[in-house]
């Protein structure tokens, strides 16, 4: 039995990291239940085995070490699990024999159990300090950065008379229409796939660029409070999420009071099972508490979870079927991502007949084979996920990545040290060409602002374009005759096209939509090579030369410019007319920040942040947008939020405005 219970918590401990710290569950809902179940059954059993290390005796996953760690001033519990009826009644049966009362008299709060990342928001008279994540329950990690840009969470607290201290402990989670657009934006650029809401809100949060978490719609409702100082007196768990309410913040739907007998947790359960589906977020079940507080206080705790509130889990969203075929689609990049065909089965409120396999690597884990029975879990994904093999078919045809591209028949290659497998077709691939075209012409690179990405579909349909190159022999009639458009409008779009022929070499290196080589990427190169000759010449080594450039980023570049294809295209572009200066030489002389990292963070009262990173840039910085160890210095305007914090925490050198510019002035 020893050896068995030992096994089981490094078993549960790998998951549990995996999970809280990786974001990237290994293994299904269902089957961690099942597990952690059975530990609990071993300890209840044998409470001498019970090991300092067991998951039983923790809350949460250990705070990851690149981040600021904060100590809660109240622990951050979780919650004990109920799996059916029996056992929700069961638990509430056992709090009100400890009170001597009947179940029926106790008055129970219900509210959906969001599937989210847990937070807690401090308020310090009634501004928000900072937010950390609930880490072990005793220390967690600062992400105020992130957390500020949810619209849901109030900067400044919604009264006249703040408390003096406040903890706001809730739920950050992504609601399903933000969840469907994450994904979808991550298939058309081939960047990661989230498993669930779950995994997109944690990941969200837990990186360190504020910028990502602006653009995803990530929402917070609160579902109690830690440390309290202020006026305000409460009776019930109910009373303060009603005050909490009244302090701007979101209240959970489907919240209510009931008596706790047998019948009500039966209706209660039934009606939120079958609301599930149509609310705007997702839940895994529902947390039932006793809303008296001084009850609450008289029951307390065990060491990993309150002893007047549990969550009663709702079953897995999965199932069983068979894998019948695999496809590969090739995203804008060339990556062919592999993807099941299944046998129709409803899951998670849909028919499923599709799911992502993700890689190559990804079905060599799984030991997967086309004629398996295959447990598919859905949980409100984009593409549902294959979680394992069931059970082996009976005729099992392996699964092989094929050696030319499905749709231009160019050659498929893996690049060393990459799961990812690649058409070679670059630019002429049709499966690319379209997204290739709308990422040349955005805003970011060429800025043809009149060729929008619908407009460059039906073009596209009509065989007007075919790679970027076509964008230069676009004619008006070719746009004057569309649906939607005329004259006026087809010259708005060649006038846009003219202009797009003037540009820099950085642009148009990113332009050309080279795997990873974002805007910053192209514009290091640039800077480095000064030509596109020199460019297009540098081996993989010369390219690990350029800062920042790893050899990943090296690979890819030079195999884009080796390829006689992209060549084609890129002499077609020129031929149009496209050019731009080269980078002009810059004495070493006049860069003194050479090889320093630099962040800006605050609002700056004399330049715009744009003039203050091209300043920086000039004298040879690279302006990060996050502060870490490497970080050389911080400029820190007036409402410097986490990042100066962070710079204080880490002992890194800090300027105000005024100081940033003497600076610059003896520099120059």
């Amino acid at each position: 039995m020893n050896e068995h219970y030992t096994a089981l918590i490094a078993q549960i401990n790998d998951w549990d990291h995996a999970y809280y710290v990786l974001d990237n569950p290994v293994i299904s809902d269902a089957d961690y239940d099942q597990a952690f179940k059975k530990l609990l059954d071993i300890e209840t059993q044998y409470p001498d085995l019970i090991s300092p290390d067991s998951p039983s005796q923790r809350v949460g996953a250990k705070p990851i070490d690149d981040y600021v760690k904060i100590k809660h001033s109240v622990r951050m519990l979780s919650l004990s699990n109920a799996f059916n009826l029996e056992e929700t009644f069961a638990f509430f049966e056992k709090a009100a024999k400890d009170l001597e009362l009947n179940p029926a008299d106790l008055d129970i709060f219900s509210e959906p159990k969001l599937d989210g990342l847990a937070i807690t928001l401090h308020y310090d008279n009634g501004l928000l300090t900072y937010a950390a994540t609930r880490g072990d329950g005793q220390i967690g990690e600062d992400v105020t950065h992130t957390i500020k840009t949810i619209k849901s969470i109030p900067l400044k607290l919604n009264t006249p008379t703040p408390p003096k201290e406040l903890e706001v402990r809730g739920e950050a989670f992504m609601p399903k229409a933000a969840f469907i657009k994450t994904n979808r934006l991550a298939l058309e650029n081939d960047s990661r796939v989230f498993v669930n809401p779950r995994n997109a809100a944690a990941g969200t949060i837990r990186q360190m660029n504020p910028k990502v978490a602006t653009e995803r719609d990530l929402q917070f409702i609160p579902y109690g409070i830690g440390a309290y100082e202020g006026d305000q007196q409460f009776t019930k768990h109910s009373e303060i999420l009603a005050h909490l309410q009244q302090l701007g913040f979101r209240k959970n739907p489907e919240s209510f009071a009931f008596k706790g007998d047998f019948a009500a947790f039966t209706d209660n359960y039934q009606h939120m099972e079958n609301l599930r589906l149509e609310l705007p977020m997702e839940i895994d079940g529902i947390v039932y508490k006793v809303d008296d507080l001084d009850l609450q206080n008289r029951l307390g705790f065990i060491a990993r979870s309150p002893k007047w509130a549990v969550a009663r889990k709702f079953p897995a969203q999965n199932d069983v079927t068979q894998l019948l075929a695999v496809d590969f689609q090739v995203g804008r990049t060339g990556v062919l991502t592999p993807v099941a065909r299944l046998t129709p089965v409803f899951v998670g409120g849909a028919t499923v007949s599709n799911a992502t396999l993700h890689n190559m690597d990804e079905i060599k884990r799984l030991d997967l084979y086309i004629g398996d029975d295959v447990e598919i879990q859905r949980a409100g994904d984009v593409i549902p996920k294959v979680v394992k093999v069931v059970t082996a078919g009976s005729q099992r045809d392996p699964i092989v990545m094929p050696e030319h591209c499905p749709v231009c028949q160019a050659p498929v290659e893996r690049t060393e040290g990459q799961a990812a497998y690649r058409c070679t077709g670059g630019l002429t691939c049709a499966a690319q060409a379209s997204e290739r075209i709308k990422h040349y012409a955005s805003r970011k690179f060429m800025n043809i602002n009149n060729l929008g990405t619908k407009l460059v579909d039906v073009l596209y349909s009509t065989g007007a374009l075919k790679n970027i190159a076509d964008i230069y022999s676009l004619t008006a009639d070719d746009i004057a005759t569309l649906e939607g458009q005329g004259d006026k409008s087809a010259q708005n779009v060649l006038d846009s096209i003219e202009a797009s022929k003037s540009t820099t070499l950085g642009t148009f290196v990113g332009a050309l939509g080279i795997h990873e080589v974002g805007e910053e990427g192209a514009k290091t190169i640039a800077k480095y090579f000064k030509n596109l000759p020199a460019i297009q010449a540098a081996s993989v080594e010369d390219l690990q030369q350029v800062p920042d450039i790893g050899p990943v980023m090296a690979q890819n570049v030079a195999h884009f410019f080796s390829d006689e294809k992209n060549q084609a295209i890129i002499e077609a572009l020129i031929a149009a007319g496209v050019t731009w200066p080269d980078e002009p030489e810059t004495p070493a002389t006049e860069q003194p920040l050479a090889g320093e990292t630099w962040v800006l963070t605050g609002t700056l009262a004399q330049l715009t942040r744009s003039e203050a990173k091209a300043i920086l840039e000039r004298l040879g910085a690279k302006v990060a947008g996050s502060v870490s160890k490497k970080t050389h210095c911080v400029v820190a305007g007036s409402e410097a939020g986490s990042k100066l914090t962070q710079a204080e925490t880490l002992g890194i050198k800090i300027l105000n405005e005024d100081e940033f510019l003497a600076l610059v002035k003896q520099e120059t």
